[in-house]
């Protein structure tokens, strides 16, 4: 544990003894034997928790206490008092104490206290800069993140956006994947022409052929008009086909055929039309496992596959969480009026706990939802859904020198396997590569362990 302590302590001894026990702990400390001598140190140096007694000579340790709360309230201050004397320790709290520890000192319950004192130090300093960070953090257009994924990501679309190929976007569901597709359009020289995106499992497939690729009039029953499709709605643009994963096979041959010859046939027309389109194609599944189960042509996934570009989910991107949770309670607020203007320590500690799912989709609903629910000018934990709040993050392996809790190794590799396939999100080819494993050894195990369905 680190963190820097000033001690304010008149007793040489005591203090001693605190230093002493605490920087084997880790902590860096500084003694003071006055609260004046305590207030000129902050002059040149700077410390994430003051621990002092609240018995001085000159000025007391209460009075100390008010005047780092009016000064400095993002430091904590923890307060030495006297066993089992309550009224003074309440009266501290009332003061702004962080927290009191009673005299004898227990020095394990001490570092406790400092540890989470230390903690909360840190995490008031991110959520006081997150308006701060939030307008300078690095951006791809709408897109925002300062993690390292994310800087590999936009380094990623810089190269790849002046390019003419064919883009695969890929990552879980709720990661940004379509936002990532309109920064490439728009960093592209096709950014005047026409942004047309499609979901494609929203479809069914007769209504998706006629969506995409446009028919005449009388081509089937309904059709009394001509419509043109989306290919050509998107000429001199891009085409965005969302959860290309799911694409109907037997519609696959002639999306193939659209890409190779980049021209369209309307249903029901014996009329080849030109078009000059860039696809972006994005996926949450598994295309290279698709394929392998005839559930997707081999020779389609090529062609919309000539460059990768995988959206890292948010659970891997830190304190990006914040950022974001930040950036959709400006717009949350803005749009309700509600007075909202920041996330408490306790909130945002949660938020960055917890393992999401859903991604951003996910913290975004979240948001709103704490927008719409709070009474105060910042979202406490309170104001979060049941799961987040009551969220722990579980261990895989609990080490033990119990005999009876240990586990035999088929186990340990069940339990890792799952793990793995958690933290990826499904995707076995991922998984593969991270095990070691071939795909045929990864399936076998699957099967052999009940996670075909994982």
């Amino acid at each position: 544990m680190s963190g820097r302590i000033l001690i304010v302590e008149d007793d040489r001894s005591m203090a001693e003894m605190l230093e002493a026990d605490l920087r084997l702990r880790g902590f860096a400390t500084v003694w003071c034997p006055t609260a004046e001598e305590a207030l000129a140190q902050w002059q040149h140096d700077d410390f994430d928790v003051v621990l002092t007694d609240l018995k001085l000579p000159g000025l007391q340790g209460l009075d100390l206490c008010e005047r780092v709360v009016a000064n400095r309230p993002d430091i904590p201050v923890v307060v030495l008092t006297a066993f089992g004397s309550m009224e003074t320790a309440m009266a501290a709290i009332r003061a702004g104490a962080y927290d009191f520890v009673n005299k004898p000192v227990e020095m394990d319950a001490l570092a406790l206290v400092l540890e989470r004192a230390v903690r909360h130090r840190a995490l008031q300093d991110k959520v006081k800069t997150l308006s701060e960070a939030l307008a300078q953090s690095q951006r791809f257009d709408e897109i925002i993140g300062d993690s390292p994924p994310m800087q590999h990501l936009y380094q990623q679309l810089a190269r790849v956006a002046a390019s003419e190929a064919a883009v695969l976007i890929t990552g879980e569901s709720g990661t940004g994947k379509e936002l990532v597709a309109q920064a490439l359009h728009k960093h592209s020289r096709r950014t005047h022409g026409p942004f047309v995106p499609i979901n494609c499992p929203a479809l069914p497939p007769t209504l998706l052929e006629s969506e995409l690729f446009g028919h005449v009039r009388g081509a089937f029953t309904d059709a009394r008009t001509e419509r043109k499709g989306l290919f050509l709605q998107a000429d001199g643009g891009t085409l965005f086909l969302d959860e290309i994963g799911d694409f109907p096979l037997d519609l696959q041959p002639k999306l193939l055929r659209v890409l190779e010859t980049s021209t369209v046939r309307p249903v029901g027309s014996n009329k080849e039309i030109a078009v000059d389109v860039r696809v972006l194609t994005a996926t949450n599944r598994d295309l290279d496992a698709a394929v392998e189960a005839g559930r997707f042509r081999e020779d389609l996934f090529y062609r919309i596959n000539v460059i990768t570009l995988e959206v890292p989910p948010l659970r891997v991107r830190g304190t990006d969480i914040l950022l974001l949770a930040q950036h959709f309670l400006v717009r949350c607020a803005g749009r309700s009026g509600k007075p909202v203007t920041g996330i408490s320590e306790g909130a945002a500690a949660k938020l960055l706990e917890y393992a999401w799912p859903g991604n951003v989709r996910e913290l975004r609903n979240a948001i709103e939802r704490a927008v719409a629910l709070t009474c105060y000018e910042r979202i406490v934990v309170e104001d979060l859904p049941d799961k987040i709040r009551t969220y722990r993050k579980a261990h895989l392996l609990i080490g033990s020198d119990n005999p009876t809790e240990l586990v035999p190794m088929e186990e340990v590799e069940r339990r890792y396997i799952h793990h793995v396939l958690t933290a990826v999100g499904g995707n076995k080819t991922l998984a593969a590569r991270i095990l070691g494993f071939d795909r045929k050894t990864l399936y076998r195990k699957l099967a052999q362990y009940g996670l075909e369905d994982q």
